[in-house]
Formats: structure tokens, sequence, C-alpha cells
């Protein structure tokens, strides 16, 4: 009896080491998913990320959040920070001869804001810190609105002010950057571009109404939603479905306060100095999360059909929600839809 029990055990014992080997081995493998939640830039971001190392997880999504804190840093116009030439530093500094060094990714950003002030003559204006901040006073206040010769007198911004020389420096000339339709989005694709870089490929980075995603471990595509501008719990009235894409939406359905029954958003037209009053939102959907958050408010300040005509000659594909809840789309949202 003895000889048959150990005889058992000898012939178990290497099954379930194995068994235990087999075990671990799976587990070591398995793909499982990492989050965090961040704040920066007015906005509620959301990472996800989908590894099998722990380690490596937990390092990326801290080095995605110094991502966003950086770019938060630099693109900040009402704070200064220790060691950092940011908005607020080219704002108010005091010297009227100086230049300044800026950081490479504060260079770029005004440099596309500038290389997108000429392709949308003019709809998208970096230049309106002043006017912004008008708005924003009486936003906070929820009372009122400004006059046009109040508008007119904070109107003192210019494009043409904004200087950058070489080896990235800028020239002091005292304008109010405001960076509130870029900074987002280059944080944003940078998020992304480094994830790839470290062979994270399977992610999705909520940054409001700002989307960027890889693609999807265990699935084809990734589910997007859009959020109905007219929902109060955040419904959604169209879902996206795709990989390695960025679906960014611009809407005057959150940050707006109320005056004698009409809505005052935050997306200001530069032509008029009032909030743009063309539609409920509209969505971008791209490869580069920089062109999404531009475009979509440039779209924003466009009425729909000249909006259509640029959509066509860029690599994106849009859709409108109109005024009075008619959905617009461009050619190829199609290829964006569940089959």
């Amino acid at each position: 009896m003895q000889e048959k029990i150990n005889r058992w055990i000898w012939i178990s014992l290497p099954i379930l080491v194995i068994g235990l080997i087999i075990l671990y081995w799976i587990e070591k493998n398995e793909v499982k998913e990492f989050t965090r939640n961040l704040f920066y830039m007015d906005t509620y971001i959301y990472v996800k990320i989908e590894a099998k190392d722990e380690k490596k997880a937990t390092e990326a999504l801290e080095q995605v959040e110094q991502i966003y804190d950086s770019y938060h840093k630099l693109a900040d116009r009402y704070q200064a920070y220790d060691g950092i030439v940011n908005l607020y530093t080219i704002y108010h500094n005091t010297d009227p001869d100086a230049t300044l060094t800026i950081d490479e990714r504060l260079y770029d950003m005004i440099a596309y804001g500038k290389e997108w002030y000429e392709k949308s003559h003019g709809k998208l204006d970096i230049s309106m810190g002043n006017i912004i901040d008008v708005w924003n006073h009486y936003r906070t206040m929820q009372t009122g609105i400004p006059s046009q010769e109040e508008l007119m007198l904070h109107d003192t911004g210019s494009i043409q002010d904004i200087i950058l020389l070489d080896h990235n420096q800028i020239q002091n000339n005292h304008v109010n950057i405001d960076l509130g339709a870029i900074a987002k989005g280059y944080a944003t694709e940078m998020a992304g571009n480094y994830l790839e870089s470290i062979g994270i490929t399977s992610y999705l980075i909520n940054a409001g109404g700002n989307v960027k995603v890889g693609k999807p471990s265990h699935k084809d595509t990734y589910s997007i939603g859009i959020e109905d501008p007219n929902s109060t719990v955040g419904d959604v009235f169209k879902i996206i479905y795709g990989k390695n894409i960025s679906v960014v939406t611009s809407g005057g359905y959150e940050r707006y306060y109320e005056y004698e029954g009409k809505k005052y958003h935050h997306i200001i037209d530069p032509d008029t100095n009032m909030p743009s009053s063309y539609m409920k939102s509209v969505t971008v959907i791209t490869e580069d999360s920089r062109l999404g958050d531009v475009l979509s408010t440039v779209l924003f300040l466009l009425p729909i059909e000249e909006g259509k005509a640029l959509v066509d000659t860029l690599p994106v594909e849009a859709i409108w929600y109109d005024n009075n809840d008619v959905i617009i789309t461009s050619k190829g949202i199609a290829n964006y839809e569940q089959k």
C-alpha cells in the first residue's frame, strides 16, 4: 500500500510542478490593464494601458503624468514656476528689450499656433489671451456680458507681435499668448508617442474632449463615444470604432454661463470677440491629437460648409452637430462606423 502511495506521489509531483510552472508562465505573460486618473489643464484625464509587466506599466504611467505636468506648466498663463519660462513669464516679463530662451516644447507649440493662424485665415489666434480673460471674468461672475467697447479696450494682442527667433528664443513683445486650443492636444500626442516608443501599443487616453487610442490587444478596435451636447449626464450620440486614432471634440456645452436666457461659452471668434454660434459641437478624427485639437477649434469657428471644404483638403474626418440637432458628417465617417 505504501509503495503505491509513494509511486503516486512520484508521478503526481512532477505533474503538479509542471502545472505550477505553466500557471506562473500564463500569469507572467498575461496582458493586464493599468489605469491612472490625472488632472491637468483644467481637465480630468484618464489613462489606461495594457501591459504584461506591472513595473514597466507603473513607470510608464508615471512618465505619462510627467508629460502632462510639464505641458501644463509650460502653457500656464496664470502662474509662474521655479526654473520654467512659461506663458506667464513671457507675458509678465518687464524688460522691453529682452529676448527669452524658452523650452523647445513651448517654442514648438507657439510655432504651431502661428502656422495655424495662417492656415485658418486668422480663426485660430493664440494672441487673444486678454480677450479670453475678459470672458473668463464674466463667466466666473455669471452676470452680464462685456460690451464691444470693453472688448476693444483689451484687444491689444496681435499675432504679428509673437516673434520667434532662432535657438528657441522669443522676442519680448508683451503678448498674452493663449494655447488653450493646442497644449492639451500636444501633451496627449506626446504621451501616446512615448507609450509606443517603449513598446506599449495598447492604450487609451481620454483627456476631456481629446481621446487618443492605440491598438487594443483583445479586439480589433476601440469604441469611442462622442458626447451629446444636449445631454446633462454625458450621454453619447455616436460611437466611433478605430485604432491608432485621435477623436477630438470642441463644443460650447460644458464651459458656459447663461445671461438673459442666452448661453455664452468659452470659444471666442477672433473676428467678433464673441462666442461662436455656428453649431453645438464638432468632432475631428485624425491620427494626430495636435491636429485634432487645433482643427476642432477652427471648425467650430467656421460655418459648416466652409469647414467641410477645409476638411476635404486634410487627412481627417469630421462630425458636426448643428444648432438644429442635425448631424452632418464628412465623406469618410463610414470607415469608423460599426460594419
